[in-house]
């Protein structure tokens, strides 16, 4: 029989997810793209509207706002995300061969003698 969650601490409950598709909580960048998307949509709306009184057009071009701001964080942070991904794993191999080499006639560290592994007489 599992415990129940304390209040003040977060439970493994049903996971948030936008739209029904979208599991907010799960995958990188998503949170941080649509809470940037939603304030350049109020940002875009509201500055034009207080430029032009259009409100259809205002509404129009906060949608748009959402849009292009959204998928310009998200295409950012899933970049950075990806360079950070490819580092830690060529840190992570580095660090394998490292340990795998050690001590070991491949080490590129080891320093290598004149004439070999032979001794002279």
């Amino acid at each position: 029989m599992a415990a129940a969650p304390e209040p003040g601490e977060p439970g493994k409950g049903k996971p948030f997810k936008l739209l029904g598709i979208l599991d907010v909580e799960n995958i990188p960048c998503a949170r941080d793209s649509i809470l940037y998307g939603s304030l350049g949509s109020v940002v875009a709306g509201l500055g034009h509207f207080l430029l032009t009184s259009r409100i259809r057009r205002s509404c129009d071009v906060g949608v748009g706002g959402f849009i292009l701001v959204t998928l310009g964080c998200w295409f950012h942070c899933r970049y950075n995300y990806a360079k950070l991904r490819i580092q830690e794993r060529i840190a992570r191999e580095g660090i394998k061969n490292k340990i795998l080499y050690e001590s070991t006639h491949l080490d590129p560290e080891r320093k290598q003698t004149n004439g070999g592994s032979g001794g002279s007489t």
